[in-house]
């Protein structure tokens, strides 16, 4: 349904206070190094304190249940002074001789960048032949978030590596800071309309890295986008960012090198995931097979399913952009009313996302953009609350308020496999459904108080 001019009126509130409590975000480099981690053979380095690095490589354990290989420069106070060149130049020579990966990703830091390194000299005199590419990303951790630092990091790789030549009839995919099971879930989708892709990156498998027989686990695990792949991204059919705030990659590549790029919602619910198979559909001039439009009748007919446990239920969502002005449409599809949609990171597209939702389902949903949990937690005590969805940080407002949290995005640390399952294409929805209803039902559950 077309959103018109006379559609309801934004309600946003920004936060006025000068102190951020409990913000759902994180640092520019924790997204850097997620993107670096799905490139094959590829080793993340962190040009700063020791800190910067073990910040990211403890939530990445968390959450994936993964050991992280990130490497870092280990600058102290001299370098304030004298610079980082000397550590940043040691941190290369030793990960090559003891990883010889193919590719460092190297990301900055707030000290890094304010000393001023050049970091894309430093890494060019400190390699001494041209077996291994280095990468190097601007990710300052004050100035924007985790979804900065990816897409800083995505739009390098494809600017060092895409080269123009022969047509090889593929799509580019765009993840962004999504599961692994959401990429095996898209990847799915895609072999059953005969699609060939490249992913740009993938952490399907290296962060989510299976036992082998004999027991053994290589220090750099298989899987990622190869090189050769990222380098041929220039001659794709077109690219879709299945997340928005990442699509500075696609963007250079359409600029660059002609290739169409496709910034549509996340295929979370019907309508967003309908749109993305019909923007495969197009760019690709595949069938859509009768297999996903099973896929998407079976969707259907959970929501008819559960829709007198759904309807009218409030429900407060937070978390990354994409994935939340995505839930609140398939909440309203549901028959659900959003109450709260609330992200810690600004983006152009999420206000409009949510007044189209509110237009079309005559839903009020308030949103809050740049702000943090405390924020969300006081628009949930005055608009209410029968469910939360938002990652681990959202237990403490779920708990005072005596509600359910599903969890959902990064990180969620008080849970374990959230990461294997897809909470998006027809079957992701239906994964999502099922948890959200699952959760009502078990949180002080009377049916004879259903529609009160």
């Amino acid at each position: 349904m077309a959103l018109n001019e006379s559609s309801a009126p934004i309600k946003t509130v920004r936060k006025t206070r000068s102190v951020t409590i409990n913000p759902p975000r994180m640092c520019q480099p924790m997204g850097a190094i997620l993107a670096y981690m799905g490139v094959n053979g590829c080793v993340p380095l962190v040009h700063g304190s020791q800190g910067c690095s073990t910040y990211p490589r403890y939530n990445i354990a968390r959450h994936f249940r993964e050991s992280a290989e990130v490497a870092v420069s280990s600058l102290a106070e001299d370098a304030a002074v004298y610079g980082g060149a000397r550590n940043l130049t040691e941190a290369i020579k030793n990960i090559k001789s003891r990883l010889n990966p193919a590719a460092i990703g190297i990301c900055t830091t707030c000290m890094s960048e304010t000393i001023g390194d050049d970091v894309k000299l430093i890494s060019k005199k400190a390699l001494t032949d041209d077996t291994m590419k280095i990468f190097p990303a601007s990710t300052p951790s004050y100035v924007g978030t985790h979804l900065t630092g990816y897409d800083n990091a995505l739009k390098t790789l494809v600017e060092t590596m895409a080269v123009k030549g022969e047509p090889n009839n593929k799509i580019n995919i765009i993840t962004g800071i999504i599961n692994p099971g959401d990429i095996r879930e898209i990847k799915n989708m895609l072999r059953l309309m005969n699609v060939q892709t490249i992913f740009l990156s993938d952490i399907s498998e290296t962060l989510d890295t299976p036992i082998l027989p004999g027991g053994h686990k290589p220090l750099l695990p298989d899987g990622g986008t190869s090189l050769t792949d990222i380098a041929d991204s220039a001659n794709s059919l077109g690219t879709i960012a299945i997340c928005r705030t990442a699509g500075s990659a696609a963007t250079y590549l359409q600029n660059k090198f002609k290739v169409p790029a496709v910034l549509a919602p996340a295929p979370i619910g019907v309508a967003n995931t309908d749109k993305f198979v019909q923007n495969i559909s197009m760019l690709s001039g595949a069938s859509i097979p009768d297999e996903i439009k099973k896929d998407r009748g079976r969707l259907i007919d959970s929501m008819v399913d559960v829709h007198h446990y759904m309807y009218g239920r409030k429900v407060g969502i937070f978390g990354d952009p994409d994935l939340v002005s995505a839930i609140v449409r398939f909440c309203a599809e549901a028959g659900m009313n959003p109450t709260v949609a609330m992200t810690a990171t600004k983006h152009k597209d999420f206000a409009p996302d949510i007044k189209a939702v509110n237009g079309e389902y005559k839903t009020d949903t308030q949103i809050l953009e740049g702000t943090d949990l405390y924020e969300f937690h006081e628009v949930v005590k005055a608009q209410g609350a029968e469910l939360i969805l938002g990652n681990s940080k959202g237990k403490d407002v779920a708990d005072d308020e005596g509600v359910p949290l599903v969890r959902f995005g990064f990180p969620v640390y008080d849970r374990v496999g959230v990461y294997r399952y897809s909470i998006m294409g027809y079957n992701g929805s239906i994964y999502l459904l099922d948890q959200m209803t699952n959760a009502i039902l078990g949180h002080r559950y009377d049916p004879d108080k259903l529609h009160q």
